[in-house]
């Protein structure tokens, strides 16, 4: 795994963490069909879906990570939240599109800005 692998890596199971502690299961981690990927799939205590894209970084230098969540990446998104309920029988149920940026200071410190249906 590369280094930019293992950062993602790191901000994937940063807000994973981040949602079960705020009561979300977890009920997939980096779905992948031939359209592209989910990197987290939860559900909230009240049932909602949430599909969350997380962008991790190092630092800002080049711009803030949710800058590159670009118009096609958030079709992309819907469409794959889409397939994601067919495939997995959830149809009809409520959901929505979430985005994390994390920043990883240091290679310790996580900075967290999550945002709930942006899209």
């Amino acid at each position: 795994m590369g280094n930019k692998q293992l950062i993602g890596a790191q901000g994937e199971a940063f807000v994973a963490r981040h949602l079960t502690q705020r009561n979300y299961q977890i009920l997939d981690r980096n779905w992948r069909i031939k359209g592209g990927e989910i990197d987290l799939v939860a559900q909230s205590e009240f049932g909602v879906i949430a599909f969350v894209e997380v962008k991790t970084r190092t630092s800002t230098s080049f711009g803030h990570p949710l800058e590159a969540i670009t118009r096609d990446k958030a079709f992309r998104l819907q469409r794959l939240a889409l397939a994601w309920l067919t495939i997995n029988h959830r149809w009809g149920i409520e959901y929505r599109i979430d985005c994390a940026a994390v920043i990883l200071k240091d290679g310790i410190t996580f900075e967290l800005d999550y945002r709930q249906a942006v899209l």
